[in-house]
This record gives C-alpha cells, structure tokens and sequence, in this order.
C-alpha cells in the first residue's frame, strides 16, 4: 500500500467531512431516506468527476504549486484573475464556516468541565492552534491527518454502536415534506460537503511520483469515504428522531443536547466526533489558502500566514450562527469554480496538447460525453439556487 497517497486520499476524505457531517440530517431528514439518499449520489458522481477533471489540470501543468499557476498556464491572463477571486471567496467561506462550527464545539466541550469561554475566544484559539500546523506544511498535515482521521471514524463507530438499538422503522419512513423542489434546492449545501477540491492541487503536487492510476484511485476513494460516512450518519440520526425534530435544530449542539438525553456518554463522543470532523476540514482548506496565497502573494511565512488566517476569522466573528448560511453561500461559488473552471482548463489543455501522455500525467476518461454531462451537473447546481 502507497502510504502517502492513501494520506492523501484521507486529507481529501477530511476536507469534505467536516461540513456535511454537521449539515446533512438538518437537511435532508424531512424529505425521507430515498430520495436524499439518490440526490446524494448523484452529487457525490458529478463532483467526483469534477475533481478528475482538475486532477488532470494539476497534472498536466507541471511545476504547479497552486490553482493559481494551473489557472494562468490553461485560461490565460483573465481565466487566472476569475479563478483566483472565486477561489478565494469559496476558501475564506469554508474557513469561516469550520470556524464558527468548531468553536461552538470547543465552547460546548469545555462547559462539560464546568470552562466558561466566549464564543470570540473559543474562534481566536482554535484558529491560532490548528493553524500551526498549517504552517509546518503538507507533509505534517498528511501525517497529522492520518492519526485524526482514524479517531474520528473510530468515534463514528462507537456512536453508531450507541444510536443503532435506538433506531426506528417508522422514523427510516417518515417523510414530511414531499416539495421535490425544496429538495433540489438543497443541492448546493449537499455539493459543498463534498467540496475536496480545494485540496487538489496541492495534493497533485505532492504526489508528483504518482502513477495516473494512483491518481484516480486518490480521488475516487476520498470521495466514496465521505460518501458512506454521511450516508451511515444520516440514516442513523434519523432512525433515532423525528423529522421535524430534526429540521428545526439550528446547530449541531442542538442534535447533540438531544442525543445526550438519551446516553449520558454521546455527548462526549459526539463533541470529539464532530470537532475532528471540523479539524480535518479546516486543515485541508487552511492548507489549500495557504500554499495560493504563497504561490501568489509572498513565500513570506509572516506575510503568508496573516493573509491566510486573519479575514477568516474577522468573518466568523460578524457572521455569528450562520453556519448553515455560509455553507449555502460558499455551495454557489464552488458551483462555478469546481466544476465549469476545471471544465474549461481541461478543454483548453485538450485542444492544445495532443501527444501521448506519461504514466504520471493523468487524463480524465468519458470523453466529450462525459463532459457534456459535467456542464449539465453544473447547470442544474446553479437552477437548484434560483
């Protein structure tokens, strides 16, 4: 086994975790187990496919650190200065998600041991801490994540083991909201949870040995990992509660206060389960901002650092309980980036470059069909907003 692309795999897994974990059963519970169980697929493909096209964008641009360079060298001039805007809109949007949803768990964690802090504080802490690591680098972060990632799917299964005997037929079938419409709207908050994307570049860089087998197995198993995970979270929250429950919680401390009526251990397995889940995102997202903002502004770790991590956290202070609505926000603007930018800069690359390729130069298969269908998907996200 190929330890460093399995990590890599893994820092895809953890980037897209955190946000969907906390979102998806407030969202989908009232529409029923099928229906959100099929839209949920049908995302999980058409982002998956969207993150081979920009893994053959990374990998055919060689020497590139960061989206930035990609953009440059397949867009042009103008396609590099859209990319850059958007990709930090949607990076800074994520940050002040993960932000605003760890600290609420650090704030909660640390009532359980009778610890007041504010809610600024608890932001300003975990942002100076997790991003320490950042700063070490990929390879930290790699290593890091690895250890993070098997304990929380290790509390993921003893809170399953907890919620299971609990679960309830007549709960699997509810269904109290039949507006199909309303589900389809739901498509940007579902595509943000497995928004790996960001991350893409910097792990085509670091594994820059790989074969393009390696790199497709990369993408296609960090894909299907949040996949199933999402899918075993959600059918067991809502085998365990009401629907309608369910949709009003504001935040996940609300699901969390609930559970823990009925164990009094799940409050502490739940709050360690979905701070790691936040972790592994924010450190994925941190890292992807950080290395474009050193490929772009200053190798200045000082300068670097401050433009990573100051506007974020500026963000989540003003944007205070508007986890749900941030995530909504950074959905539509990873519709364009995540899927008609890497559509665009695989077109270019197509037409320009004809030769055969090298075994670590990857190429998305599908063909014009394939494509075709990724600009219907992005559409569609789009229409889903309207």
């Amino acid at each position: 086994m190929n330890f460093k692309l399995f990590g890599s795999a893994l820092i895809l897994s953890g980037t897209a975790l955190g946000a969907g974990m906390l979102a998806i059963p407030m969202v989908l519970a009232q529409f029923g187990l099928f229906y959100s169980t099929l839209l949920m697929l049908v995302i999980c493909a058409g982002t998956t496919y969207s993150a081979l096209l920009l893994t053959e964008a990374c990998s055919k641009t060689e020497l590139a650190f960061g989206i930035n360079t990609v953009a440059n060298r397949t867009l042009g001039k103008g396609g590099q200065v859209i990319t850059n805007a958007l990709f930090y809109l949607l990076l800074i949007c994520m940050l002040i998600a993960y932000i605003l949803g760890a600290a609420d768990l650090l704030k909660r964690i640390l009532a359980i041991f009778d610890i007041e802090m504010s809610i600024e504080v608890a932001q300003i802490g975990f942002t100076l801490v997790a991003s320490m690591f950042v700063v070490c680098g990929t390879q930290i972060i790699d290593k890091l994540n690895r250890v993070l990632f098997l304990f929380m799917i290790s509390m993921l299964a003893i809170t399953l083991i907890i919620l299971v005997p609990g679960i309830s037929v007549d709960n699997l079938t509810q269904v109290t909201n039949t507006d199909k419409g309303m589900l389809f709207g739901t498509s940007t908050i579902l595509f943000t949870s497995f928004a790996s994307m960001p991350v893409i570049p910097s792990l085509v860089a670091y594994n820059k040995e790989a074969s393009r087998q390696q790199l497709r197995n990369m993408i296609i198993i960090g894909s299907v990992i949040p996949l199933i995970c999402y899918l075993v979270w959600l059918y067991a929250v809502v085998g365990n509660l009401n629907a309608d429950e369910i949709t009003h919680f504001s935040n996940i401390s609300d699901l969390i206060q609930t559970f823990s009526a009925k164990n009094e251990y799940i409050e502490i397995i739940l709050s360690i389960f979905t701070s790691l889940a936040l972790l592994t995102s924010f450190l994925g997202v941190a890292m992807a901002l950080y290395n474009q903002n050193k490929d772009m502004i200053s190798h200045n770790k000082v300068v670097t650092y401050v433009c990573t991590f100051v506007l974020p956290l500026l963000g989540a202070s003003l944007a205070a309980d508007q986890f749900l609505s941030v995530l909504g926000y950074a959905g539509v603007i990873l519709a364009f980036l995540a899927i008609f930018i890497p559509l665009a800069m695989v077109i270019a690359l197509r037409k320009k470059n004809t030769a055969e390729l090298s075994i670590h130069t990857y190429e998305a298969e599908g063909g014009q069909l394939a494509l075709g269908l990724t600009l219907i998907f992005g559409l569609l996200l789009l229409i889903s907003q309207i």
